[in-house]
């Protein structure tokens, strides 16, 4: 029997908001649990257990019908978010929907390196800044990367809130050389109730986009969340 996948919700279609993908259509598979508690998480929903309540389980087989049920049985780009969705094994879901001519997406901050990496056609490591208060196990998200293989398109993808977490990603930039690497602004949310804060985001924007210019940074982009600018912290968009 196939085991259950523990999820916060499925949506769809909408487009990614961020990263490599920016702009393409896609539905997202949010699966719920993470390792971490990012001190800025925008999606506490899908990590925090005091929301296990609305939390649901399905299998491989039934996230794919939900999946083609929501696409009109039209292929796309399936995202795999979280929470941290390198917690459970996706694997089967990745055959099931590759047999169906869907491709994935995953983003995971890596801190837990998986076999079935090799499997995505989209990995985006997104390691988090000391603004996180989260600590980054180096060795790990290489182990992610080496996982990957070559066979999948990786990229790097750092949140950065100040000149803190901006070193944080030249260091991370540094441990994954081979690797595009995208920055981001963040999007503080004190609460996770409370609106997007616009201003302040579009502000760090054009701190960062000057920032790297000035630095001669010339292989990292930057990228705000689209998504963000668009729907504000509207969940399920």
């Amino acid at each position: 029997m196939s085991k259950k996948i523990q999820l916060s919700e499925i949506f769809g279609p909408t487009i990614q908001g961020e990263g490599a993908l920016i702009g393409l259509p896609t539905i997202f598979v949010r699966t719920a649990g993470c390792d971490y508690r990012c001190d800025w998480c925008d999606t506490l929903y899908a990590v925090d257990t005091i929301h296990a309540d609305q939390w649901y389980k399905a299998t491989a087989a039934e996230i794919m019908t939900e999946v083609e049920r929501l696409s009109n049985n039209t292929p796309l780009v399936v995202t795999l978010s979280g929470g941290n969705p390198a917690m459970p094994d996706l694997e089967e879901l990745l055959d099931l929907g590759h047999a169906k001519g869907y491709r994935f997406a995953m983003e995971t901050q890596g801190s837990l390196a998986r076999p079935w990496f090799a499997k995505i056609d989209y990995l985006t490591l997104s390691p988090k800044g000391p603004s996180s208060l989260m600590k980054t196990d180096w060795q790990k998200l290489k182990e992610c990367r080496n996982f990957a293989g070559e066979n999948t398109q990786t990229s790097l993808k750092v949140v950065v809130f100040d000149e803190t977490d901006y070193d944080y990603a030249r260091q991370a930039a540094l441990a994954l050389p081979d690797v595009p690497v995208y920055l981001q602004p963040g999007n503080h949310r004190p609460n996770a109730e409370d609106a997007a804060d616009i201003e302040g985001v579009l502000d760090r924007l054009k701190w960062l986009a000057e920032k790297v210019a000035q630095d001669e940074w010339y292989e990292a982009k930057v990228l705000p969340q689209l998504h963000v600018l668009i729907w504000g912290n509207e969940r399920g968009v």
